[in-house]
């Protein structure tokens, strides 16, 4: 385990295991009876793994996916089966002090392989599409439209899970030759459904849910949510008081690092830079404002 001087999780080596994968930020393991989803303190910017990672970060990405998945088993299933260590498997049990808080025990599922993106508001992807005239995943948005405004209502903008790299969008036809139809369709309706229940809670706290991302997998023919929830890391979070159409907003997530890097001398491509302690402090900070108005919680 690589938990560094300030008990940064970076790594992890667990035993028992019948295979292991490490995603950019993720680290999970498959045992016979189901995976462990193990939160890192790792950030990912432009695609790239920073070396310096945020304290507690994996925490925060745990604590408010376990937030939301309770909020929302009345819209649909998930694939949590504890996040208790006592929980999990008998080979893991030693490692207690690093799987604590940032680990799910899920069911294994067959993961859909499409990105469920809703959209309240037009920002990222979908407003550099915008401003060249053109339609997003099959959306044809009205004219007179500006960075982060609302949008006449949210909308579904799918797009294909990348190993590496970015991900693609997707039209609603292209997500038919990847999924049967049915499916799609429900995925589509369900991703909706949790967004609206999702934004409402979060305007409660003065917050705007700009856009978010789910994913969905198949269980003996159930349809359930997987992976994340509602994060910061899948998920765009503004300060309602200070946003205004026209202007980036204020957010609650790792932009304010990739604010830095932008000023930086840097391609874009590995190694990443490392990163100073005030950005580190500051993008902590505002990972750990998110999950305490959202949840209540510490991590």
């Amino acid at each position: 385990m690589d938990t560094g001087p300030e008990k940064v999780v970076m790594s992890t080596d667990l035993p028992g295991a019948i295979r292991r994968r490490q995603g950019k930020v993720r680290d999970i393991y498959e045992y016979p009876d189901g995976l462990l989803i193990i939160a890192s303190d790792r950030l990912s910017a432009f695609d790239v793994v920073m070396p310096t990672g945020i304290p507690d970060k994996g925490k925060v990405l745990t604590q408010v996916s376990l937030f939301w998945f309770d909020r929302m088993k009345g819209i649909v299933p998930n694939h949590l089966i504890s996040d208790r260590v006592e929980d999990f498997p008998a080979e893991v049990q030693d490692y207690h002090e690093v799987l604590e808080g940032r680990t799910m025990w899920v069911r294994k599922a067959e993961v859909i392989p499409i990105e469920c993106v809703v959209r309240g508001y037009l920002s990222g992807a979908a407003w550099r599409a915008y401003q060249r005239g053109e339609s997003y995943c099959g959306h044809e948005l009205p004219a007179g439209l500006v960075e982060a405004s609302k949008l006449p209502e949210p909308i579904f903008t799918p797009t294909t899970k990348a190993e590496e790299g970015h991900d693609l969008e997707l039209t609603r036809e292209q997500c038919y030759e990847r999924w049967d139809a049915e499916t799609v369709d429900r995925v589509e309706a369900t991703s909706l459904r949790i967004y609206e229940a999702a934004a409402s809670h979060a305007a409660e706290h003065g917050l705007i849910l700009a856009d978010t991302k789910f994913e969905f997998g198949v269980v003996d023919g159930d349809l359930l949510l997987v992976d994340e929830l509602l994060t910061p890391d899948s998920s765009r979070y503004w300060e309602s008081e200070q946003w205004e159409p026209g202007k980036q907003p204020v957010g609650f997530d790792k932009q304010y690092t990739r604010d830095y890097l932008d000023g930086l001398d840097w391609d874009k491509t590995p190694p990443g830079p490392p990163l100073p302690g005030e950005v580190v402090a500051k993008t902590r900070e505002l990972y750990l404002e998110l999950m305490r108005r959202l949840t209540g919680r510490e991590p």
